[in-house]
């Protein structure tokens, strides 16, 4: 039964677990770890994580009392995080994360946990966040119809892993098991390409245009929309970089060869059936 449950990461996607679980009604015991001490003292003040009567626990005691720890932290961090846990922890705990790219992390998985005497491991990814990151902008709803993608070890699934699903579902979010490499590729299109494409734009237009005064007055909303996700900074971005290379490189290079027909066709009818089909894309999208 999952009653302690230990966060390392109490930044936006941590502190939002801790928010979380307080909503959905959990009543255990929520720990924090942190190595920026002002995130830490942020989560605490936003309850998002709490401190034991009796004093703050020392990290080997949060680590070895909790029955769920979740990494949230970046993908290199959170592999870290696993060679340290590994050794530590015994079979009765669970483990999961909330990294960007899972491929690594399940790979790693499978030579460190799940095997006896050792903890559990099942890799998650919740699809939510917000351009930029930290424990004031925690939100106890971030997860509410997201969707929470899992890259499991294998077919057993242990009681802990199963209630760990449960408390998910009552975040609002929806869950879905997927293939670690097929997880990877699909991300690169539906949230790493997009993310390299508005951070592209900006620093394009920044590069172009500078402070210019009247770009914003006449960019309006489609400029807006098209840069949001230029506004997060790279050390949210670095470690999906450095761990979905190849998949991200293909999506751009697919990107830059649309763009090409696309800048080839701008005065013939196939600019038009570019339109129809990014039309039928929306559409889809919005039935």
């Amino acid at each position: 039964m999952m009653e302690r449950v230990t966060i390392i990461g109490t930044g936006l996607i941590g502190g939002s677990v801790g928010l979380a679980l307080r909503a959905a009604g959990f009543e255990g015991e929520i720990t924090g770890i942190d190595s920026n001490r002002l995130e830490y003292l942020s989560a605490l003040r936003r309850r998002a994580i709490h401190e034991p009567e009796s004093g703050p626990l020392s990290e080997e005691q949060a680590l070895r009392k909790a029955d769920v720890i979740v990494l949230a932290v970046p993908v290199l961090a959170i592999k870290d995080w696993m060679h340290r846990l590994a050794p530590m922890l015994g079979p009765k705990q669970l483990v999961t994360d909330v990294g960007s790219t899972k491929l690594e992390i399940q790979t790693l998985a499978r030579e460190l946990f799940n095997q006896p005497g050792r903890a559990r491991f099942l890799p998650g990814h919740p699809m939510a966040g917000k351009e930029s990151g930290g424990a004031l902008l925690a939100d106890a709803f971030l997860f509410v119809r997201a969707m929470w993608l899992f890259t499991p070890l294998g077919t057993d699934v242990s009681p802990l892993e199963r209630e760990w699903r449960e408390w998910v579902g009552r975040f609002g979010a929806q869950t879905l098991d997927m293939d670690a490499a097929r997880h990877d590729e699909l991300c690169a299109w539906v949230s790493h390409l997009p993310q390299m494409l508005s951070t592209a734009l900006a620093a394009l237009l920044e590069d172009k245009f500078g402070d210019a005064p009247e770009i914003m007055a006449i960019g309006g909303r489609a400029l807006r929309e098209t840069t949001r996700l230029g506004a997060s900074p790279y050390s949210m971005w670095r470690d999906v970089a450095l761990t979905n290379t190849q998949p991200i490189a293909d999506t751009l290079l697919a990107l830059e060869q649309r763009l090409a027909h696309v800048r080839e066709n701008l005065r013939t009818p196939e600019l038009r059936d570019e339109f129809a089909l990014g039309n039928k894309f929306r559409a889809r999208r919005q039935e």
